[in-house]
């Protein structure tokens, strides 16, 4: 592959006593593909594909060194030859494939979800409703020849090193941390002891591994959390895991129980790459950069400027196998771009279900979809280029039918040019928009912009068959005066066609009534850079502080935003698993009220009127944005299926549910391949 596009990114480096073909890493997913009865050729399938797309290395999922520290029942855990079946078949396609690859060992401590669940103290995590056992002594040193006896059974599996999880939480991290540390013994107290548990690990696997396997550590780089480490501890971390025979120091950043985002969309690309900037200065070892690091003009920014020797990428992977080959060959427009939604990765893992990708429903999900082509070609009519018509059109047309992809705007894209004009998801929102531009005219969909498919005019062009992928429809609750000027529709407030006063009720909380929130109150500087970020959620990039934690910066909202709903449920239940916090955490940063429990009554020159048990009271308030749900727009389909046309709804028209593009493009992509 060539490098010139990207000479640092795809330039080899040495790694301990390996070779990398590039500096570009998979990192560790949680992708519960181990849990599936056919466990193996599916993690065979999902590896060698990443591998055959040009990743220089592979980071396993984690797998556990003992029974106590897996992630769930049924997790992965070697501790015994027996196991290495399910391993050896997974290393051998991927160095088949050109690529590296390493173990990552993980002991999940007090995150573990199972009854078995231990850690260095008996305290529960907040995020985990399960009480920890307090690990005794001996139980300690045996955890960390366990550790040990994992990494050779890893090199006995073929793998070329593990990787040590000391990031995010787990069970190393919560040893090194006061915040989870309080033992008495040499495992605690001191930093020097706090800090024994990695080092031992570190130390006792180099010297019995030898030289040549590679040992990386996932080092958290800045903690997030109340009781963390300071700068300067985690800088004599570093040094003291390098001196016990690390190659190599990955970056993890906060912890899963932060209430600091570091992933989702909103956070900015390479936020935290100063993190691993900071230590680049103490060690000699390579340095990995992580974290919303999504295309290959910010790694490559990342390296050039010194700031990392590698960078790590976990999800853009699950979104785009092929992102290395299609940097290398200049395609980079062509990469299919993880827009941090978590919808389909963190939120099905949280929620024990497999994961797979929003932008790429392929993925985990390999071994589904045959490479075998149609026999029979067929002229294929897609209504709608919205996420569902998009994937469908773009699918069928590589399948090698001839696909007509109507709009009646302007442009492509649907409820996603909606989506990316709320603060935060503006850039990458875009790119999902572009990935599919590109995609339509590679695979060679006609596209018909600013044409309102009619029966007759698809009758009389003689399709083998219709999809019906024309969206929703915003649904307007049956209420008094829902004509009155106050009254907007939240497609037209989020579009900027209405004019919005400084008092705002919105009735709905849902994920578009908080995207409508988002929008009204985002402070007019906006939240888009690094300095402003760290400013909004309190991030000390010094991490002077334990944890890297300061006090936010006030936002002052641009309006006052009061959200009602009709039911008494716990508000904004049905947001995102992993990022739902974060909605809610804005908007009570900024003021933003919910009442539940409302009976809407009317909206007159006075505001809304509406009831909570009964009690009548009155918003004063200048305008009122209708997020109260949709509805499937089929107009199209009944007088297809009258006239003997096969009709297929798929995404917002078959069946409403806000802006579930996650559903829409895995419908699209499917349908397409059952043509």
């Amino acid at each position: 592959m060539s490098n010139e596009n990207y000479p640092v990114l795809l330039s080899p480096i040495t790694v301990g006593a390996h070779e990398l073909r590039n500096r570009v890493i998979m990192g560790s997913l949680h992708t519960r593909l181990e849990n599936e009865p056919d466990a193996i050729p599916r993690l065979v399938a999902f590896y060698s594909e990443r591998a055959r797309g040009g990743v220089g290395l592979v980071i396993t999922g984690g797998t556990s060194p003992n029974f106590e520290g897996r992630v769930e029942e049924g997790a992965q855990v070697l501790d015994s030859e027996e196991k290495l079946l399910e391993h050896t078949p997974v290393v051998d396609a991927v160095h088949e494939a050109g690529a590296k690859i390493v173990l990552q060992v993980l002991h999940t401590g007090i995150y573990a979800k199972h009854p078995q669940i231990v850690g260095p103290c008996a305290s529960a995590s907040p995020i985990n409703r399960r009480v920890p056992r307090e690990m005794s002594s001996d139980e300690v040193e045996r955890t960390i020849n366990d550790f040990v006896k994992c990494a050779l059974l890893a090199r006995q599996a073929g793998y070329d090193g593990i990787e040590l999880m000391g990031s995010e939480g787990y069970l190393i991290t919560q040893f090194t941390a006061p915040r989870t540390n309080q033992r008495t013994d040499k495992w605690g107290g001191s930093f020097e002891n706090r800090i024994r548990f990695p080092v031992e690990i570190v130390r006792r696997t180099r010297e019995s591994l030898g030289p040549g396997f590679l040992i990386m550590y996932r080092i958290s780089a800045i903690d997030l959390v109340e009781g963390g480490l300071t700068g300067e501890e985690v800088n004599q971390l570093a040094r003291a895991v390098e001196s016990a025979g690390a190659d190599a120091l990955n970056t993890g950043i906060g912890w899963h129980e932060s209430v600091v985002p570091t992933i989702a969309t909103s956070v900015p690309r390479a936020a935290f790459a100063f993190a691993a900037a900071r230590l680049k200065k103490v060690v000699s070892i390579p340095v990995v950069a992580s974290n919303r690091i999504n295309m290959p003009a910010t790694a490559e920014e990342i390296l050039a400027k010194g700031e990392a020797d590698l960078v790590s990428m976990a999800r853009p992977f699950l979104a785009d196998p092929e992102f290395v080959i299609k940097a290398a060959t200049g395609r980079t427009d062509e990469i299919n771009t993880c827009i941090g939604c978590n919808q389909a990765c963190l939120d099905h893992i949280f929620t024990d279900r497999l994961a797979t990708c929003l932008v790429n429903p392929k993925a985990c999900h390999e071994t589904e979809f045959s490479d075998e082509l149609p026999e029979v070609k067929r002229r294929i009519a897609v209504v709608g280029s919205g996420p569902a018509g998009m994937a469908c059109a773009a699918t069928a047309a590589e399948r090698g039918h001839q696909v007509v992809l109507f709009e009646s705007n302007q442009d492509i894209g649907g409820q996603l040019n909606i989506a990316r004009r709320i603060p935060g998801k503006e850039q990458e929102f875009s790119e999902l928009i572009r990935y599919f531009r590109k995609r339509l005219d590679k695979s060679g969909v006609e596209v018909r912009l600013g044409v309102l498919a009619d029966t007759e005019d698809l009758i009389r062009q003689k399709f083998d068959h219709v999809i019906v992928a024309t969206g929703i429809k915003p649904r307007i609750p049956d209420i008094e005066g829902r004509g009155h000027p106050k009254v907007v529709g939240y497609i037209d407030v989020i579009s900027g066609r209405a004019q919005v006063g400084e008092q705002v009720a919105i009735i709905g909380t849902g994920g578009i009534g908080h995207d409508v929130a988002e929008l009204l109150t985002a402070p007019k500087r906006g939240v888009t850079t690094n300095p402003e970020f760290f400013d909004a959620w309190g991030v000390d990039p010094s991490i002077s502080t334990r944890g890297g934690l300061r006090e936010p910066v006030k936002e002052t909202p641009a309006r006052k935003v009061t959200m009602l709903q009709r039911s008494d449920t716990k508000p904004s239940a049905r947001l995102g698993k992993s990022t739902g916090w974060i909605h809610r955490a804005k908007l009570n940063k900024r003021g933003v009220p919910v009442i539940t429990g409302c009976t809407y009554h009317k909206v007159d020159d006075a505001g809304l009127h509406y009831s909570v048990d009964g009690e009548m009271r009155i918003l004063p308030v200048d305008t009122v944005v209708m997020c109260a749900g949709q509805d499937p727009e089929q107009s199209l389909a009944q007088p297809l299926e009258k006239a003997g046309i096969g009709v297929t709804l798929i995404g917002g028209a078959r069946f409403a549910s806000e802006l579930d593009a996650k559903r829409a493009i895995d419908e699209g992509t499917r349908l397409a391949y059952s043509l």
